[in-house]
């Protein structure tokens, strides 16, 4: 018998998985109130949280669905950080989900200008040996959009300058994960540089790394 792929989430179980993520986020102390955004893929555009959305007002029936134009269907107000979601699924084919967070961790060293480096090899599961911070940009603007694009093209997730953080996976659940490690690494980087120094790992162990990653399926 021939394999068939399996079906398409429907798009009541893409908004149930959504409105999901965005509370376990939220219980997880990366969204706080207003702040933040999940969106995911949905036929030839995306679903997306609405703007000032926050856990007490989240509904599946809250994510407006957007064509890759940007334009939206239906009357709600799709997240002000549209245009970034859009500008990383344009770049990345293999991202499902996206999760923007102004976790506390990730968004003190963003306002440092600090990007993470390979001091974990946790590190590596974001898709390098480090974890960039991108410059300052306006929110919601078309430079954040092509900084976070880029950034994300070759990092699983990445910091934004005096802003925040932002991460995508294969898929709502996975993007909250992921964003949740990097809120994780960044508070353990922080404690780290408080004890001293981090040391971070060499090439060879990076390549060590990621020769055991990839036979594992790791990260």
């Amino acid at each position: 018998m021939a394999d068939t792929a399996p079906a398409a989430p429907t798009e009541a179980a893409l908004r149930a998985a959504l409105a999901e993520s965005y509370l376990y986020l939220s219980r997880h102390g990366l969204l706080e109130l207003n702040s933040g955004n999940v969106s995911c893929r949905f036929g030839d555009g995306i679903l997306i949280s609405p703007n000032g959305a926050s856990a007490e007002t989240i509904r599946p029936g809250s994510f407006v669905a957007v064509a890759a134009d940007g334009s939206a269907a239906g009357s709600g107000r799709p997240s002000s950080e549209t245009p970034m979601h859009l500008a990383v699924y344009a770049r990345v084919p293999e991202a499902g989900a996206i999760v923007h967070t102004h976790s506390d961790h990730c968004t003190a060293l963003a306002c440092c200008g600090l990007g993470i480096p390979g001091f974990h090899y946790l590190v590596g599961g974001f898709g390098g040996d480090d974890i960039p911070c991108v410059p300052y940009a306006t929110f919601g603007s078309a430079e954040l959009a092509e900084l976070a694009g880029a950034a994300l093209a070759r990092r699983k997730g990445c910091l934004l300058g005096n802003h925040g953080a932002i991460c995508h996976d294969r898929d709502i659940a996975a993007a909250a994960a992921r964003a949740h490690r990097l809120e994780s690494i960044a508070r353990q980087y922080l404690l780290a540089r408080q004890a001293g120094t981090p040391l971070t790992l060499t090439a060879e162990n990076w390549r060590d790394y990621h020769a055991m990653a990839a036979k594992f399926r790791y990260g």
